[in-house]
């Protein structure tokens, strides 16, 4: 069974993460978001509210289901049997961090591939950073993320 970790801090998670997903699942048998864990950022949705939104958008794909975790994205695949790692790429400047982020992976485990799909060009401006400074400023976040994480953002707010 080839199972896929995408991870990442979806937070919250837009529709450049739900277009990487979507794309990927011809690709594996499972994928599972991997919601991480990091505690050099201050995040400003809860990891459960993250795995709501994650469960909902997919509730209908089987081969999607959500995770948190903590620590090493290596050890999480290694706990979750993943042979694959999925990265969305928008700019090259993505690759070049991703590609080290990738390397350093191999190098723990050599059995574990990186996957980088590059991003739908509509979806290239939609970053988790900037979705989030709209929210914090009371701007229409609508056409950067899932209807599903818009009506919770309206019904909390």
């Amino acid at each position: 069974m080839k199972i896929c970790l995408f991870p990442g801090t979806f937070d919250p998670i837009t529709l450049g993460h739900v277009d990487i997903i979507t794309r990927a699942l011809p690709l594996f048998d499972k994928i599972v978001v991997g919601v991480g864990l990091n505690a050099a950022k201050a995040p400003m949705f809860s990891p459960e509210q993250r795995l709501l939104w994650i469960k909902e958008i997919f509730k209908d794909e089987p081969k999607v289901e959500g995770a948190v975790y903590e620590g090493l994205t290596i050890k999480f695949c290694e706990e979750i049997g993943a042979r694959f790692i999925l990265r969305g790429i928008r700019y090259v400047s993505d690759f070049e961090y991703e590609k080290t982020i990738a390397d350093a992976n191999r190098t723990m485990d050599k059995d574990i591939e990186t996957i980088f799909l590059t991003g739908e060009p509509k979806y290239t401006s939609v970053a988790s950073t900037i979705v989030r400074d709209i929210i914090r400023n009371n701007g229409d976040a609508s056409p950067f993320i899932p209807d599903v994480v818009f009506k919770s953002l309206h019904q909390n707010g």
